[in-house]
């Protein structure tokens, strides 16, 4: 049986390589090539590794790796410094034997984390390590609707963002950027666990019923901490600009909060503070908002 982690780090090589050039790293295109991406060949010259090595591992088969060889590939297929950590990650991990059984206790969020959710005067949420939706403050009911009537399985930023029904399709213009971040956490869930069952059944299910999610899945983008900006398109006050940002909570691994704030005495910060006085007019369902 494969390792699970040998073979996510097959994937892993497998994607990063697929994405080089032959002029990415220095080396001439030479013809004709039935590959997008540099040849198992090119990359193993590159890290000075036999072709056959370096294809054992692609294919997640028992090989062992030492950190010189994750560094001198880490450089061949020019990862960044979380690309890096992912590598060693998975690589440390497949050395040790797989474990027989893994202890998974239920995702908890402690009542001191909710007692601030309840003071804090913007939205935010905490999310579970597989993106499961935790706990949320009345600001998220305002900004995002209510969970209410939501089968706690569903509420899942990923199984969210995917259901069109929920969030206006892929109309809005930085979706896939979103999209990408979510599930590079995901991909660092994974990598921490590869065969935990929640996993499991969220990209299972995605992976089933859109092309969308599984071309980016198999992008093999991680992220340990993201940000951004979203534009919200609310009914009630229009258009709300917010930044976002994801804090880690205690845990091994532990859930994160994710928040949204706006520019201080800005236009947003406004439109935000009008929606959650007039919040108790309109119930909605929990979805992202539709945006511009």
């Amino acid at each position: 049986m494969t390792h699970p982690y040998a073979r996510e780090l097959g994937d892993f090589l497998r994607a990063r390589r697929s994405r080089l050039r032959p002029r990415d790293v220095g080396l001439e295109p030479g013809g004709r090539r039935k590959v997008t991406g540099l040849r198992r060949e090119e990359l193993a010259l590159l890290a000075g590794l036999s072709t056959d090595y370096y294809q054992r591992m692609e294919q997640g088969r028992e090989v062992r790796p030492s950190d010189g060889v994750l560094d001198a590939l880490a450089d061949a297929l020019v990862l960044d410094e979380e690309e890096r950590s992912h590598l060693f990650t998975l690589a440390r991990a497949a050395r040790r034997p797989a474990p027989a059984r893994v202890e998974r206790g239920p995702e908890r969020v402690p009542d001191s984390t909710r007692r601030l959710l309840g003071v804090m005067d913007t939205p935010a949420v905490v999310l579970g390590r597989h993106l499961d939706l935790l706990a949320w403050n009345p600001m998220a009911e305002v900004l995002l609707g209510s969970p209410a009537g939501q089968p706690p399985d569903r509420l899942n930023m990923l199984l969210l963002m995917f259901d069109d029904t929920l969030t206006d399709g892929r109309n809005c213009p930085d979706w896939e950027r979103q999209a990408l971040d979510y599930i590079g956490m995901m991909r660092s869930a994974v990598a921490a666990d590869p065969t935990h069952p929640r996993a499991t059944a969220v990209v299972g299910e995605l992976s089933i019923r859109s092309a969308e999610f599984r071309r980016l899945w198999a992008r093999h983008d991680v992220r340990a901490s993201v940000s951004g900006t979203k534009t919200f398109r609310v009914p009630e006050v229009g258009e709300i600009v917010l930044d976002w940002d994801t804090y880690p909570l205690p845990g091994a691994p532990g859930p994160v909060m994710l928040v949204w704030t706006a520019e201080p005495d800005s236009a947003d910060a406004d439109r935000l503070h009008l929606l959650a006085s007039l919040r108790a007019t309109r119930s909605t369902t929990v979805a992202d908002r539709r945006c511009s």
